[in-house]
């Protein structure tokens, strides 16, 4: 091993590879290799014996995510958004794709520009625009005075300003003009996700493969009308095209925006197809108090965000958090929840060489103890914690 390397040992849990007590081999900010114990021992029995760090998992994918630690990235202030990925990397969300939210045009284009440098830079893993082409109707804490129907002007400006760090947008399909705006996004290398969505089973299933352009559904349940037996909706079409392998779908397992009955339902049904998100805004690890969104004024009271319509307005939580509820309290199996966490949202949103503990990928790697409590985070080979 040189000065640059370094090993990690545990219990690994990752797509690649699951196993009780494994290491991790790093050179630089890459991964060399992962092996079983006993196979690096048997190659390596001159050197000391390394310590057991717990259960090693990739670092964790965040694809839609506002903020956090009184910091946002709905802003063209560089520090401000880098402060806020940063405290999500110290958390154990080695990647986090920054979501801009409903605002006026020009500032959701500027705002867009900003995070582009940021990402380009590697500390964003790219940027996800959730409006203004959304539904007034399941609008939550999206501003309404800013909503409109889709149109390529707008479109090709923020396409413009994102470039290829421009990962994903979230569209209403029955707002008129969706279908065009949704051709321009996926032949652009954008995924078209489907979200804040007022419209019946069918229309919905139909924006959705292998018919419809909707590769990725935003927050699944929240932003939709509930699930009912004879109003499907929005709820059921995106869990049945989940089960056909079609689409991914967004849960924020926050034990706020969702019920940990309804989580244990979405991962029996789309099995491999549920990506967890924290939905985090600029309250996210942070207490109650009185905060921002976008242009809306955001009370945070005993850990729940509102705005002043009682809507919820983003998530106050981190992804760990997320993975331990559902374990813990949906009854997720480790192995599926972690993944739903890493490979899941990479894969996507195609984010490459992370999301997995695999040779050639980033060295992202957290340890933490058996109930999910955060131990260390390598973020690029370096350790943050």
């Amino acid at each position: 091993m040189t000065a640059r390397s370094q090993l990690i040992r545990g219990r690994i849990v990752s797509a690649s590879v699951t196993v009780d007590d494994g290491v991790v081999l790093i050179s630089g900010d890459r991964i060399e290799a992962v092996r079983s114990f006993a196979q690096w021992r048997a190659t390596h029995r001159d050197l000391p014996e390394p310590p057991f760090s717990g259960t090693v998992l990739p670092g964790l994918v965040d694809i839609h995510n506002h903020g956090g630690f009184g910091h946002r990235f709905d802003t063209v202030r560089g520090e401000d958004a880098r402060a806020a990925a940063q405290g999500h990397h110290m958390r154990g969300s080695t990647t986090v794709v920054a979501s801009v939210v409903t605002g006026p045009a020009t500032e959701m284009v500027a705002q867009t520009a900003a995070l582009r440098e940021l990402a380009e830079e590697g500390v964003l893993g790219g940027i996800h625009i959730e409006g203004p082409f959304l539904s007034e109707a399941r609008c939550g804490a999206q501003d309404p005075r800013y909503l409109r129907d889709p149109d390529l002007g707008l479109t090709d400006q923020l396409l413009a300003a994102g470039g290829t760090r421009l990962r994903a947008m979230t569209l209403a399909p029955e707002r008129p003009g969706y279908a065009a705006v949704a051709r321009r996004l996926a032949d652009s290398g954008v995924v078209v996700a489907l979200g804040h969505s007022d419209t019946d089973y069918a229309s919905f299933r139909d924006a959705l493969p292998p018919n419809g352009a909707g590769r990725l559904v935003t927050h699944l349940a929240n932003g939709m009308p509930p699930l009912h037996h004879r109003r499907p909706g929005p709820v059921a079409a995106a869990l049945v095209a989940a089960a056909a392998g079609d689409v991914i779908v967004e849960l924020i397992n926050d034990g706020v925006h969702v019920e940990p009955g309804f989580a244990a339902l979405a991962f029996a049904t789309a099995p491999g197809r549920v990506a967890l998100v924290t939905d985090a805004m600029q309250a996210a690890g942070l207490g109650d108090g009185e905060y921002q969104l976008g242009p809306q004024q955001v009370s945070v009271r005993a850990g729940v965000a509102r705005i002043a319509d009682g809507s919820i307005a983003g998530g106050v939580s981190t992804l760990l958090e997320c993975v331990a509820r559902a374990v813990r309290d949906a009854g997720v199996p480790l192995r599926e929840a972690v993944l739903a966490a890493t490979s899941v949202p990479a894969a996507a949103l195609g984010l490459a060489d992370v999301g997995d503990l695999r040779p050639g990928y980033h060295a992202d790697i957290l340890t933490v103890s058996d109930n999910l409590h955060l131990r260390g985070v390598l973020r690029r080979g370096q350790w943050l914690r």
